[in-house]
Formats: C-alpha cells, structure tokens, sequence
C-alpha cells in the first residue's frame, strides 16, 4: 500500500508537469511566464493598481513597474491614474492585451483538452471533477483567509 506521503508527492509531481505543458502550450503575444501571468490577472480581475497588481503577483513593486512598462510599450496595457487617489497607478488591459488574453488561455484550453482526450472514459470524468473540484476548495481557501 502506498503512503499518503508518496501519493501526495506522485500527485505534486503531475500537477507540476500539467502546469508546465499547458502553460508552454500558449504562445501567443510572445510573452514571459510573469508577463502572461499579470496579463491573465488583469483580464481576469479588470484594472489594479500598480501596487496591488504586484502584491497579487509576488513581486515586487519596482519589478512590476519594468514589466508593466514592457507591457505598455507593447500596447497590451495602459496605465492612468487612479480616480479614487489621484497618487495611485491604474493599470489596465488594453483591447489587444484583451485578444491576446484570450488567445493564450484558448491555446491552454486546448492543450489541455488534447491531453483530456488521450484518457480513458473513467479517467476523464474522474480528471472533469476533481480539477473543478480543486479550485473549489482553492476559492474557499482564498474567502477565508
């Protein structure tokens, strides 16, 4: 019988390849992992200011601030300033930044969907439940904290 421990660190190991595959899967606009990364956020999330952006993001301020740069000189986003404190910055995707957005998590979807499709009947209802099923419980984590 194999160990909870074992199975854990199985189950983090193929999590970790799937992230990986279908991250590498989307290559439109050309960008970085960290870059597709805030620009997934803000499609997500709508405007941020700069400093909440790079708190979500894990960086730090002065690192969002080059990477939103190389974002808006690539006309993905716009900064303006914050309405509500005029001191703030508010960055938002732009229509182009929106596309390619879409684009990239549509290339995801379908890399994943290709992987999907080369299961078995039970192993894709049981992958169809428990990933929805994961990020459930990471949302329930997220409002509680």
């Amino acid at each position: 019988m194999e160990s909870a421990a074992g199975s854990s660190e199985q189950l983090m190991i193929a999590v970790e390849q799937l992230v990986r595959h279908v991250r590498h899967s989307a290559t439109a606009g050309g960008l970085s992992t960290a870059a597709s990364s805030a620009l997934a956020r803000l499609g997500r999330e709508g405007p941020l200011r700069l400093t909440e952006l790079a708190r979500a993001e894990g960086v730090s301020q002065p690192g969002m601030t080059q990477l939103v740069g190389r974002l808006e000189r690539a006309g993905l986003v716009a900064r303006g300033a914050d309405r509500t404190d005029g001191r703030g910055v508010l960055v938002e995707i732009t229509p182009t930044g929106l596309a390619v957005f879409r684009q990239r998590r549509a290339e995801r979807a379908d890399a994943l969907q290709e992987l999907i499709e080369e299961l078995t009947e039970p192993e894709q209802r049981a992958v169809r439940l428990a990933l929805p099923a994961l990020a459930r419980a990471i949302e329930e984590r997220r409002a509680r904290d």
